[in-house]
């Protein structure tokens, strides 16, 4: 029988670390696949960071062509950059920069439209999960606003129904406390794409 350990072994991991007060990057751990990383990552936030959100959206709707798709799948989706070690050659490194690179392309192109979804979504569900805020700032300036995208931006089309909603929120609640927790130089693991959080990485 197959441990859980050895499982996750096998799964891509996301490390998320907070880099200074208002930013963070992203390193991602791929079995049998270079290493990635993008730092600074883009928008940060002490509760939800834009690729935490993303990441939960895109497993939550089984996107296998976003973001996080194509980097399981060998590619950068276009804005990771590989992780290089000291020990590695410099030949080495392009060769391994070439193939990451040419990976990335096609697999960028092939998955353009559940890019766009993935956008859409974690929009939609940023709205959302913000309107359910215990902080009534928060929850004010949402409410509103996910009603209106939800409304508007072709929630039934991304199957995002009320069910799929709470999921996705619970999610974002279990990441949220845990990351808003972290102080700058700290990091957390999270597994594609089950969304486990992952204490030895």
């Amino acid at each position: 029988m197959t441990s859980s350990r050895q499982q996750l072994k096998r799964q891509m991991i996301l490390v998320f670390r907070r880099t200074d007060k208002q930013r963070y990057a992203v390193e991602v751990q791929r079995p049998e696949l270079p290493d990635l990383e993008m730092n600074p990552a883009p928008g940060y936030d002490s509760l939800m960071p834009h690729d935490m959100m993303h990441l939960v959206v895109e497993a939550q709707l089984g996107l296998t062509r976003g973001i996080f798709g194509q980097l399981a799948s060998g590619g950068n989706a276009g804005t990771f950059r590989l992780s290089v070690d000291d020990d590695q050659s410099s030949r080495e490194i392009a060769r391994a920069r070439k193939r990451v690179t040419a990976r990335g392309k096609k697999l960028l192109r092939n998955g353009r439209n559940e890019c766009s979804q993935s956008e859409r979504a974690t929009y939609i569900c940023l709205c959302e999960w913000r309107a359910r805020s215990s902080s009534r700032e928060q929850r004010s300036q949402a409410q509103t606003l996910a009603q209106q995208v939800r409304d508007t931006a072709g929630a039934k089309e991304l199957r995002l129904d009320q069910r799929k909603l709470d999921e996705i929120c619970k999610h974002l609640d279990h990441l949220s406390s845990h990351w808003s927790r972290l102080e700058i130089g700290q990091r957390m693991a999270v597994a594609w794409p089950d969304l486990a959080i992952v204490n030895h990485f």
